[in-house]
């Protein structure tokens, strides 16, 4: 990295390239000042939607900076400061030691003798790319069933050229990307990357929101420029008042430079494990057997589920998690407004519900239970004993939601209830897993007592959500926590970071699976991309091997009446489960590859990487849904070497063959539809 002083004074990024990069220093001019915001009576320093340009961020100087070296990051802290507003700025960059990622964040300070109310303030901000016509953009869609839907589109078809020599004026175009509300994934990912055309450099980047978030990229000078925003007051009604000593600091954005859109990927798979809480999950990879998705759906009983367990153990779970339901004592099973207390059913369990959690354990497996624990039903006796505080709200009326509402874990007492709840799944009763659901949205979100927008109290409770969940974690460190909204509706950094799994997808079709189930690992790191593995004793072999084919890259989140199979099936899933076990401790050290490309939706052969620690070992699964019976799929860090091919999935010899032909893997899937999981070894 470097910085330089431009003209008007500001400090500037003006370099941030890769040890041996040769390019140099980026021209003042494109680049942009460390930190741009926006306040009430300071805006922006011209018209358009791109939040660069701005008042203030032209008035902050440098006023020192500080550099620290850990043992596993480099950190960096510039000062900025105001001496019209009294405002500091202190632009927090931090470095893993080893990686080509970046991460940034601001804090600010009033230390000024007025109130300031602050609209918008960057997270990350760099200038100096490449010309918005020799890059392309990649940006992924993320809707429920459908999540991780990757494109690529020219910068350019964006960002028009209007020649900016003749009107000594940049383009005021920006191709702007946002989500919004507490679903910080739906609608897109907070993501996105920049890949030079011919040249290969790519610049990777994500938002680390739990709430709202903004990027968006221009032009400058001839250069492009990308800014990273947590919530704004343009677009997601956020805005804080700073009085005099007040902070406040933003999400984080995060930069990976990488040749290539894997290899930036890689950089930031490796960022991510860096930067998550520890826990020896991570490396376990235990397999989990849960009995919603096309199995019970939300209907448990005692009685469903006694075979079920035992069908699970025998298949080599080692996790059970009851899903949606067990808290439901009513006839017609409407829970769904009612929900809130977290208290077993008499009516399903007649025994209680330690008959479950036991069985479970006699078979080997740790008890989980699904929870939804943000929401209160307005039907359940929690939604008149909490005080009216401790849920969402805006002009004093209580939100509601889909017949819920909204705990807002700022509140004493809503965190309270939820801790008591918690002790008394995992302390008293001995659950070892949580699968914690999410199932409405709330936009732009609450204005609580002292909030002064709506999109401030969403992320602040937001925030207060996650400090939460960590103190669960300190209570019951061997407690293992999944996270889920409608599948990967909250499948952001900040949350992944803290939580142990990520629920990928609800999709339903084993055929529709594949696309979500090859793009995950750009969200999330494989062992902890929780895919689903529903066979049923309805599907012929083929289809038995293919629903199990799509999450053994993953992490396997077993599903289906295994307890209504015949013998020859169940031993189809417990090879496939016994074919992940072996496997399991590279995936917890891997990096993901396409060697094919992101798949597209409706792709006949996606196909999904992953590249061992050693250098030597690397997995590939292949899809075939259509087209013809046989591709060539490159894989070109192995190009020109000795590589031995194991089909390692499925077990049956006429599922279909691959082979090495000193460039790429030659694989040929006679029927649809199929899959194959290879294991490639290059020889030393």
């Amino acid at each position: 990295m470097r910085f330089a002083t431009a003209p008007d004074g500001t400090l500037r990024l003006t370099r941030l390239a890769r040890p041996g990069d040769a390019s140099g220093p980026v021209p003042l001019e494109q680049s942009l000042p460390l930190v741009e915001l926006t306040a009430l009576g300071h805006g922006s320093g011209w018209s358009g939607p791109r939040f660069t340009g701005s008042a203030l961020g032209t008035r902050l100087r440098h006023r020192g900076h500080r550099a620290a070296r850990h043992a596993d990051r480099d950190r960096l802290t510039v000062e900025l400061h105001d001496s019209g507003t009294g405002l500091t700025a202190f632009v927090e960059l931090t470095s893993p030691r080893g990686l080509p990622v970046l991460r940034s964040r601001v804090r600010l300070r009033n230390d000024g003798t007025q109130p300031l109310v602050v609209q918008s303030v960057s997270s990350l901000l760099l200038g100096g790319l490449p010309s918005p016509g020799a890059l392309d953009l990649l940006l992924a869609r993320n809707d429920w069933l459908a999540e991780a839907r990757w494109r690529t589109e020219p910068l350019r078809s964006a960002v028009a050229g209007i020649g900016a020599d003749a009107h000594q004026h940049d383009s005021r175009a920006a191709r702007v990307l946002t989500g919004r509300g507490s679903w910080p994934t739906d609608g897109h990912l907070p993501m996105g990357a920049l890949t030079e055309r011919g040249g290969g450099r790519t610049w990777l980047w994500q938002v680390e929101s739990p709430a709202g978030w903004r990027w968006d990229l221009g032009e400058r000078a001839h250069g492009t420029y990308l800014a990273l925003n947590g919530p704004t007051d343009a677009e997601h009604q956020w805005r804080v008042r700073l009085t005099p000593g007040a902070e406040f600091t933003t999400v984080s954005g995060v930069l990976a430079l990488g040749s290539g859109f894997d290899g930036a990927m890689a950089a930031l798979t490796a960022y991510r494990r860096a930067v998550r809480r520890p826990h020896p999950d991570h490396t376990a990879l235990p397999v989990v057997f849960n009995d919603y998705m096309n199995t019970l759906m939300g209907d448990p009983t005692t009685a469903k589920l006694l075979p079920l367990v035992d069908a699970a153990a025998g298949a080599g779970a080692e996790y059970f998690c009851v899903d949606a339901g067990w808290y439901d004592d009513s006839a017609d099973g409407g829970w769904w407004d009612a929900v809130g207390e977290w208290l077993p059913s008499r009516r399903r369990f007649p025994g209680g519900l330690g008959v479950v959690l036991d069985r479970i354990r006699e078979r080997g497996m740790v008890p989980g239970l699904w929870l939804e624990p943000e929401v209160v039903g307005v039907r359940s006796p929690v939604a008149s004993a909490l005080p009216a505080d401790a849920f969402f709200q805006r002009d004093g009326v209580r939100l509601v939601e889909q017949g819920r509402h909204q705990l807002d874990l700022r509140h004493p007492a809503a965190r309270a209830h939820l801790d008591r709840t918690v002790d008394r799944i995992v302390g008293d009763w001995g659950v070892g897993y949580l699968k914690l659901d999410y199932n409405i949205v709330v936009d732009p979100g609450t204005c609580a007592p002292g909030d002064l927008s709506p999109g401030a109290g969403l992320l602040g409770h937001a925030r207060a959500y996650l400090d939460w969940l960590s103190h669960v974690l300190d209570r019951h460190p061997g407690l293992v926590v999944e996270n889920c909204a409608s599948g990967g509706l909250r499948m952001d950094g900040a949350t992944l970071a803290v939580a142990q799994l990520q629920s990928t997808s609800d999709q339903q079709d084993p055929l529709r699976y594949p696309a979500v189930a090859a793009a995950a690992p750009t969200a999330v790191p494989p062992e902890q991309g929780a895919v689903w593995a529903y066979p049923q004793p309805e599907y012929d072999d083929d289809l038995i091997a293919f629903t199990l084919g799509g999450a053994l890259l993953g992490r396997v989140h077993l599903s289906g009446r295994l307890d209504r199979m015949s013998e020859r099936q169940l031993t189809l899933v417990r090879d496939a489960v016994s074919t992940y076990k072996a496997i399991r401790g590279d995936l917890a050290h891997a990096v993901p590859f396409w060697p094919l490309g992101l798949p597209g939706w409706t792709d006949p052969w996606p196909v999904l990487g992953m590249r061992g620690a050693d250098g030597r070992t690397s997995y590939v699964s292949v899809w075939r849904r259509g087209g013809g019976t046989a591709r060539r799929i490159p894989v070109r860090h192995l190009a020109g070497r000795q590589v031995r091919v194991e089909v390692l999935h499925p077990c049956t010899t006429t599922a279909g063959s691959a082979v090495w032909d000193g460039e790429a893997l030659r694989v040929s899937l006679p029927r649809t539809p199929a899959v194959l999981l290879v294991r490639l070894t290059a020889e030393t």
